[in-house]
């Protein structure tokens, strides 16, 4: 007589035995699949490639940038408050950055950079090898906050400048990655920051602590790279190494940043290397905008209230006083959006320009012709 009980628990354990051999043979084929498609897995291989792809184009760009990117620096000559009848100290503090874009020594940077009297100096650094410049010429452009520098390229030992290529910035998109590399906080070494073009065509008016002046400047580059103190001058470039932007200004929001289109400066290049100097037209007016509330407030019309006219200039030959408003230029209206020194910027050396003039409750009209503004 078959014993019931003992068949049903050797039946159950058989069961128990089948079941974990399926489980531990399951577990192996998993463990051996993942062994084998550990480094090919189709949901992470991708992704692995994009960041590895993106990070070997900013080192690319880096390197081939670098050696290229100047930081500028200004000596100083120090009293020393302890010891007055001693010879003053002097001290080397690094204020910018700039780029070669002439082999035979040219360098780019913003004019607020070298705005303070001083004796400045170029450092290049081409891996370990440090080399530094005595800056020679400083050319300032009046409009645009830009600035060639001179060096002498034979003093580097053993290190050959090499411009930097530029780019157009005429074709470029918002949302296009962008790499920045300058001299951050003035420690005379290149530090790089990444972000994305954040808007185009803007309008700013930064203020240089260093002189107390701001600038207008017009149809700049906003990005979201870090644009930190020290920056300045330093170049702003796209995925190909080629420089699109003039780093310029940082905003007080995060994440804001500023930088001069390089097909501003091409034509500067370009006439410079022309000339060797920089040409740009020179009225010879401060001024102020009178906006239309304020215009409307005193019943005087919107435009360019004149607070100074240089002597000898082609306001002045043209008769124009302080206290005069312009109103027009060309037919063209003077407002907030559209200024004197835009119109000028546009302009040649030797062009005339039809003026608007209000004086005394009275319109004038008065041809003044450009002439070319002093070097700085």
């Amino acid at each position: 007589m078959v014993n019931l009980k003992f068949l049903k628990q050797n039946v159950l354990t058989i069961l128990i035995i089948l079941a974990l051999a399926v489980l531990v043979g399951v577990g192996a084929a998993r463990f051996t699949q993942r062994q084998s498609g550990f480094t090919t897995s189709p949901k992470s291989s991708p992704e692995n490639l994009k960041i590895v792809s993106e990070e070997s184009v900013v080192i690319d760009v880096v390197k081939k940038a670098s050696p290229s990117v100047a930081s500028i620096a200004i000596e100083r000559r120090l009293l020393n408050p302890f010891g007055p009848f001693e010879a003053p100290a002097q001290t080397q503090s690094g204020i910018g950055t700039g780029f070669v874009i002439a082999a035979n020594g040219l360098i780019l940077t913003n004019k607020h950079v070298v705005n303070i009297p001083g004796k400045y100096f170029v450092v290049l650094k081409d891996g370990k090898a440090e080399n530094k410049f005595e800056v020679r010429q400083i050319h300032r452009d009046p409009f645009n906050d830009l600035a060639i520098l001179k060096i002498d390229p034979t003093a580097a030992s053993g290190q050959v400048l090499k411009p930097l290529d530029l780019g157009d910035s005429s074709k470029l998109q918002v949302g296009q990655k962008v790499i920045a590399i300058g001299n951050a906080l003035g420690r005379l070494d290149n530090t790089v920051t990444t972000g994305v073009i954040s808007g185009l065509g803007r309008g700013i008016t930064p203020f240089d602590p260093s002189t107390g002046t701001s600038e207008n400047l017009q149809d700049v580059i906003q990005t979201d790279a870090a644009i930190n103190p020290g920056n300045s001058g330093g170049p702003l470039l796209n995925s190909s190494a080629q420089v699109i932007g003039i780093n310029v200004a940082q905003a007080g929001a995060e994440n804001i940043g500023f930088a001069t289109p390089i097909n501003v400066a091409k034509q500067l290049i370009s006439d410079f290397e022309k000339t060797g100097k920089i040409l740009r037209p020179f009225l010879g007016v401060r001024y102020n905008h009178i906006s239309k509330d304020v215009a409307l407030l005193n019943n005087v019309p919107e435009g360019e209230f004149i607070q100074e006219v240089v002597d000898g200039s082609a306001a002045s030959d043209a008769g124009m006083r302080a206290g005069d408003i312009i109103i027009e230029v060309d037919g063209v209206k003077l407002t907030e959006g559209k200024s004197l020194q835009d119109i000028i910027r546009g302009k040649k050396v030797g062009e005339q320009l039809r003026l608007k003039i209000f004086r005394d409750n009275k319109t004038l009209d008065i041809t003044a012709t450009l002439e070319e503004a002093p070097t700085e």
